[in-house]
């Protein structure tokens, strides 16, 4: 495929995720990051130490700021994580085990 079909491209259709019990839009291609900042969520992770929020930061996946909770299973770095359709994402306090 050449640059210029590209740039026709479309997404496919919507989807539904839910993030800490809220439902959201997420498009195909999307990661989870992408999908949390297209519905207006900037930060969902807290630092352990003193709880301040983290987000995303870089968006390669080098830092670790954007982890996230992704069905069950923690340390989902949001950045690299493609969302699925129905996931459920929640934020993250710390290292998301009980520590």
């Amino acid at each position: 495929m050449n640059p210029l079909e590209l740039a026709g491209a479309r997404p496919g259709p919507a989807f539904t995720v839910t993030f800490d019990g809220r439902e959201i839009r997420a498009l195909p291609g999307q990661t989870v990051a992408a999908a949390l900042w297209a519905a207006g969520v900037t930060a969902w992770r807290t630092t352990r130490g003193s709880g301040r929020p983290r987000g995303i930061f870089c968006g390669i996946g080098v830092c670790f700021d954007c982890l996230v909770t992704v069905n069950g299973r923690p340390n989902r770095r949001a950045c690299l994580v493609p969302v699925q359709p129905g996931d459920v994402i929640r934020s993250q306090e710390g290292t998301g085990h009980a520590d």
